[in-house]
């Protein structure tokens, strides 16, 4: 483990530090802006590992604590989708992540009026904490899809760096819809994104959510899983629960039954949430940076594992859509038929 931490430090020394983060810092709703991390935190080991372990695919640990073994990367260009911000090194996932989001861009192009999907942060090549934007994404089931469409040409690598997010939120009304940019393909794409069994949960801003409480006229029986949550007004984060047989992944607790149109979204849309803290008399606490100590043991096995050969060897190689799921993939029923958004 030392020589590791040793090795990591020279990698840091050869690429400065504020070159990695850099880009990275480009943010979309309220990303956390921290300093550089500490050498040998957490943030900084992994944040330098630029390959996945070599062998199966295993999540150590909870969502915002926790490392992935055996990951593999979404292709930069799909037929539908596209990621983005590749300079981050983030598009590492396990495969079940990988597959979901290419099924979901392949779907919702076919289905639901939707051209394609903008993919933001999956995880880091072995998971585990970031140095900014993110608290969870730490063991490959978590990943952000853009609320923007994809649009028909491929984007240059800088423009995937410098595109700005588009905020569903009206600029000018406290968490209202601006629905000059909100379509009912966008209602259509989360729905969608809820409708398969291995998702647990949706992150999206309150505003969202309620929108589509009062708007969605098609099948709420999985609207339970849209959960309000801060920001989240230009992208939604999907969260996969542990696969079956993932020993050592933590799941989450369950979404409580029914749509989520309740008094805990009314919390949301209240003052509480968003009122700013009492001042205090006592200086700061200064938060104390996690080490890889203090992750599951087993993440320390992991920083240390062989790496894969290469990036190549280890992205996933998009398939044409098999003609079973296709068949099973029908247009979300609700609102208004599938048909081509604007694009933005």
């Amino acid at each position: 483990m030392v020589s590791l931490l040793a090795r990591t430090l020279q990698t840091i020394g050869k690429v400065s530090l504020a070159t990695t983060i850099g880009i990275g810092l480009l943010a979309g709703d309220v990303l956390a802006q921290q300093a550089a991390p500490s050498p040998g935190s957490a943030k900084a080991v992994f944040g330098a590992v630029t390959l996945p372990t070599a062998g199966p695919s295993h999540s150590i640990g909870f969502y915002a604590k926790g490392c992935l073994a055996g990951a593999v990367a979404l292709p930069a260009d799909g037929p539908t989708w596209q990621a983005m911000r590749l300079s981050r090194n983030r598009r590492w996932g396990r495969p079940e992540m990988i597959g979901l989001l290419e099924r979901l861009a392949r779907d919702a192009a076919k289905n639901d009026g939707w051209p394609g999907l903008l993919v933001g942060d999956i995880s880091q090549p072995r998971g585990g904490p970031m140095f900014n934007g993110h608290a969870s994404h730490q063991i490959g089931l978590d990943a952000d899809v853009w609320l923007t469409p994809m649009p028909r040409h491929k984007l240059s690598t800088a423009d995937r760096e410098a595109l700005p997010f588009t905020s569903m939120l009206a600029k000018d009304k406290f968490l209202t819809i601006n629905d000059k940019v909100w379509t009912p393909a966008h209602a259509r794409l989360l729905m969608r994104a809820a409708s398969y069994p291995e998702v647990e949960r949706i992150f999206i801003n309150p505003a969202i959510k309620k929108k589509m409480c009062d708007s969605w006229t098609g099948d709420r029986s999985n609207l339970g899983k849209l959960r309000p949550e801060y920001g989240h007004d230009s992208h939604f984060h999907i969260r996969l629960r542990c696969p079956p047989g993932s020993e050592g992944c933590t799941g989450q607790a369950p979404v409580a039954a029914g749509d989520g149109c309740d008094k805990t979204l009314a919390w949301w849309l209240g003052p509480e949430p968003w009122a700013k803290p009492k001042p205090s008399t006592k200086p700061p606490v200064k938060p104390r940076e996690v080490m890889v100590s203090d992750l599951p043991k087993a993440c320390g096995a992991v920083l240390a594992a062989p790496a894969a050969a290469s990036a190549r060897a280890a992205t996933s190689a998009a398939k044409p859509a098999d003609a079973a799921l296709e068949t099973e993939a029908m247009p979300v029923s609700g609102n208004t038929p599938p048909g081509n958004i604007p694009q933005q």
